[in-house]
């Protein structure tokens, strides 16, 4: 088993007054040649945007882009005529494809949206574009993982043109529930939105990451009241 784990106060920071975003790995202007990816992950992006602004229309081509609101209303508008509202309890998913432009603003004039902005590599590349969204509101377990992405378009929670999968979990204090790795190669990314956790015996605080891989399950224990999103990943392209 390996392991590597980035501590919420070691990431990238930019903050341009109508956004404030931190970096797990690599993006724009934070460049750290020791944290590029962890696997076909290649960005986790902890965005806060100010009330009425946003990102304007730009493009996006060979990426599965994944967008998880955890406050506020993230208003989204693309080439291919989507025009949606995503908030807390959904999950979006833009299969970038071939190429597609869109742009993505805080719907509220009166309070910031905060989000988690994913990237994942393909498996396919030039695959036509996509655009989908779902609720998750009434799949959400307390004290278990619940499937919110899976590379299976009848399977639960939005699908990606990847062999990864991603769960939430919210946990009381004291619980404990382990995850299995579903394909073999595949390493598993966590970050802590919530809380402390102990996984695999580390010691993990809000926004902490770990990545583990060359292993077939993960032990997730919560010191506190904690929420957690697990990203299982191929660890190679």
């Amino acid at each position: 088993m390996n392991t590597i784990i980035h501590r919420a106060e070691t990431r990238g920071a930019a903050n341009h007054g109508w956004l404030n975003s931190h970096h797990t790995f690599s993006f724009a202007n934070y460049h750290n040649p020791e944290r590029m990816n962890f696997g076909v992950l290649r960005v986790l992006n902890d965005d806060t945007v100010a009330a009425g602004m946003g990102f304007g229309t730009h493009p996006h081509d060979n990426m599965e882009i994944i967008s998880i609101p955890l406050a506020g209303d993230l208003e989204h508008k693309d080439s291919m005529g989507n025009v949606a509202v995503i908030k807390e309890g959904d999950v979006q998913v833009l299969s970038a494809g071939t190429g597609v432009t869109h742009s993505e603003y805080n719907k509220n004039k009166d309070k910031e949206v905060k989000f988690l902005q994913i990237w994942v590599f393909p498996k396919t590349k030039n695959v036509t574009p996509r655009y989908d969204q779902v609720s998750i509101r009434d799949i959400s377990k307390e004290n278990e993982f619940y499937q919110v992405l899976s590379p299976n378009k009848d399977d639960q929670g939005v699908w990606i043109n990847q062999d990864a999968w991603f769960h939430l979990g919210n946990f009381t204090k004291g619980s404990t529930d382990e995850y299995k790795i579903k394909k073999t190669g595949n390493g598993v990314y966590a970050f802590i939105l919530e809380g402390a956790v102990e996984i695999n015996g580390e010691k993990l605080s809000k926004r902490d990451g770990i990545g583990i891989w060359d292993t077939e399950s993960i032990t997730v224990k919560a010191s506190e009241n904690a929420r957690v999103l697990l990203m299982e990943v191929p660890m190679t392209m």
